[in-house]
C-alpha cells in the first residue's frame, strides 16, 4: 500500500521530510538557502518548519514512534 492511502504512513513520511531536511540545513546551510524556490524550495520550507518548530516536531516524533511501536 501507498504512504499516500495510509495517513499512519503519510504522517511518518512527512516528519521524517521535516527532521531530515532541518539536520540537512544545520550541515550545510548554503546548499538549502540558495534554493527557495521551486520544487527544492519545499525542503527549504521543510527545515524552516523543523527549525522553529522543533518542539512540536520532536514532541511528534516521539508520539509517531510510540504508535508505530505498540499499535502496529
Amino acid at each position: 500500500m501507498s504512504a499516500i492511502f495510509n495517513l499512519q504512513s503519510l504522517l511518518t513520511v512527512v516528519l521524517l521530510l521535516i527532521c531530515t531536511c532541518a539536520y540537512l540545513r544545520s550541515l550545510f546551510p548554503s546548499i538549502m538557502d540558495r534554493n527557495k524556490v521551486g520544487v527544492m524550495g519545499t525542503f527549504w520550507k521543510c527545515a524552516r518548519i523543523g527549525e522553529r518548530k522543533s518542539p512540536w516536531i520532536g514532541a511528534c516524533c516521539i508520539l509517531m514512534a510510540f504508535s508505530i511501536l505498540f499499535f502496529t
